[in-house]
């Protein structure tokens, strides 16, 4: 093992093994999807190339790799275990329709083994798992022929559709999968049995460090209805997991990027819990980047999550005994510790942001307080007043009073689940829509900023953007709500577009070429070096728009229909806000 290499360090490696063989190195994509409504976060380093991996060439080629910053929240209430996180960096290559299973398995081995250009792991403590068979695709005897070249046949393990199959949701491509874990014992698990190694992962003995999808079927309406005409690659690894084990640590929030901020906690608390100071240190991380991204806590949606995310840390610090100035100092750290390879986290409303939620969060307790001293009930505490249940039951034990929790539980169960249903209904999952009505109405969406800037200002730019199967939102930087006439004229701008049947053309090139002509890009976004541009253009060439964008469009703008604004309004401070539709 390549002991002492620091996680920067690791991602760095990473990214070069993958370059020297032919990859192109991509930034990372924001935290929040763009023209990507199934999600709220990028949860893995696949969804930004989405597109690509429908078939759409990238401007840089079929091999790329990155290191994408990633937010998961399914496992929440598991953030204080030895190795779940809510946000952390996915390591991934790819291949769109290029190398397949021989390539993709030898590099995932040699960058795991190697110790001159990977990370040295002991290849004596790895072990796979590949795709069993089933009625949709048959066993993966082709991995298992690829493995026996790295490995002994008896440390590689068939394993079902749940645990050896990727799949998007109901529809698109997919395929089985071939996992790596690593032996993380003191002495070593040596030779196990299928038996004893589902064992040895139930307890943690092993930690998943790799995952190669290989996506060479098509799944429809929940079937698999055959075989991808492109197939792909698609890998990933967690950069804190790996960082554990190279490390030689026994959880995450030993490894490097953890290691200070835990110091700190550990030495300033007045009472000290291992699992409170690792929700601190996970939930404060996370809320770094999410506001580095454009994120502010809020009510619905990602600020939601944000706020949750504060509010669950300054719970955890009032009960460490932590004061304000400890938050402060843990942000530093992290801020220091990201900063040279995300400068977006040393932007200075990062803190700013985060303190000033803690400062309202304590404002909500002691409204909460008051209603706990009238005898309002958890429940009613904790939905309707945010007052936290483990506040609640610190407060009525100190008081010598009973708190049913498993009422609770269960009234929280329900609310959960209600609110649940709701997100999925909006935030359905999977892979983003690229259905006929989204790609007309993600083509309009340049039409109309084209018209904004036109119409109503040439200083607007766009802020943000959201496109589902029934409408399509922009924010962008204005000072004041719009006027009826200025609306009616955005309409016929955009209507007249239409009609002139304007060609919509891709065209690939250096970004810096697409920003000297002019093309527009989203504020805040990180772009390639080489970038794909739409430009919406008459017969003679002459554009009316012009963008940096990786989604679909159609070719022709006189396919596309009536184009309607169905609400102008503010957005934030500075941003308003339009959603519109066609008909």
């Amino acid at each position: 093992m390549t002991q002492g290499l620091s996680s920067s360090e690791i991602r760095a490696r990473f990214l070069t093994f993958f370059e020297k063989r032919g990859h192109a190195l991509l930034p990372s994509a924001s935290l929040v999807p763009k023209n990507d409504p199934s999600v709220l976060f990028n949860t893995a380093g696949m969804q930004p190339l989405v597109p690509y991996l429908l078939g759409e060439p990238h401007p840089q080629g079929t091999r790329l790799a990155s290191s994408q910053k990633c937010v998961r929240t399914g496992d929440i209430e598991d953030i204080g275990d030895s190795r779940h996180l809510t946000f952390f960096e996915m390591l991934g290559n790819w291949s769109l329709g290029d190398y397949f299973k021989e390539d993709a398995i030898k590099w995932s081995y040699e960058f795991l083994t190697s110790k001159e250009e990977g990370l040295g792991l002991d290849p004596t403590r790895l072990y796979v798992t590949v795709f069993e068979g089933d009625e949709n695709a048959p066993r993966d005897l082709e991995a298992v022929e690829i493995w026996k070249q790295y490995l002994p046949e008896s440390r590689i393990y068939f394993l079902p559709a749940e645990n050896n199959w990727w799949s998007p949701g109901e529809n698109g491509p997919c395929g089985p999968d071939t996992e790596m874990f690593y032996d993380v014992t003191e002495h070593g698990l040596g030779e196990m049995t299928h038996d004893e190694y589902l064992a040895a992962d139930d307890k943690g003995e092993v930690v998943e460090i790799w995952n190669d999808v290989f996506m060479q079927y098509q799944k429809k309406d929940g079937v698999v209805v055959g075989k991808l005409s492109q197939k792909n690659v698609d890998t990933g690894s967690g950069l804190e997991r790996v960082s554990m084990l190279v490390q030689g640590k026994t959880n995450v929030f030993e490894a490097d990027m953890f290691a200070p901020v835990m110091d700190l906690i550990k030495s300033t608390s007045v009472t000290y819990n291992e699992r409170s100071a690792r929700i601190i240190a996970d939930h404060i991380r996370s809320a770094i980047f999410l506001v580095g991204d454009g994120v502010f806590p809020a009510n619905k949606d990602q600020g939601y999550i944000l706020r949750r995310l504060i509010r669950r840390a300054a719970v955890q610090a009032r009960a460490l005994g932590l004061t304000d100035q400890v938050i402060i100092d843990a942000i530093a750290l992290f801020i220091i510790a990201h900063k040279d390879h995300y400068s977006e986290v040393a932007a200075l409303n990062v803190s700013e942001t985060i303190l000033l939620e803690i400062a309202k969060f304590k404002k909500t307790l002691e409204a909460g307080l008051k209603e706990f001293e009238k005898g309002t009930d958890a429940f009613t505490l904790a939905t309707t007043y945010g007052f936290p249940i483990e506040l609640t039951l610190e407060i009525a034990q100190e008081k010598g009073l009973a708190v049913d929790r498993k009422a609770f539980d269960v009234q929280m169960k329900a609310h959960q689940d209600a609110s649940r249903a709701g997100a999925e209904n909006k935030f359905k999952g999977g892979l983003a829509n690229t259905g006929e009505t989204t790609t007309k109405l993600h083509t309009a969406h340049h039409l109309l900023l084209a018209a904004l800037q036109s119409v109503v200002s040439s200083e607007i730019h766009q802020k943000g953007s959201n496109i589902t199967e029934e409408r399509l939102r922009i924010d962008f930087n204005f000072d004041r709500k719009l006027t009826d006439e200025e609306k009616s004229a955005v309409e016929k701008w955009v209507n007249d577009a239409i009609q002139r049947d304007l060609q919509v053309i891709r065209r690939e090139m250096p970004k810096a070429e697409a920003q000297s002509i002019g093309a527009e890009m989203e504020f805040g976004t990180t772009y390639p070096d080489v970038v794909s541009v739409f430009s919406i253009e008459d017969k003679e060439g002459v554009a009316v728009s012009k963008e940096f964008c990786g989604g679909p469009h159609v070719s022709h703008t006189n396919t596309l229909g009536t184009f309607k604004i169905l609400k102008e309004e503010a957005s934030s401070a500075g941003i308003r806000r339009i959603k519109a539709t066609l008909s």
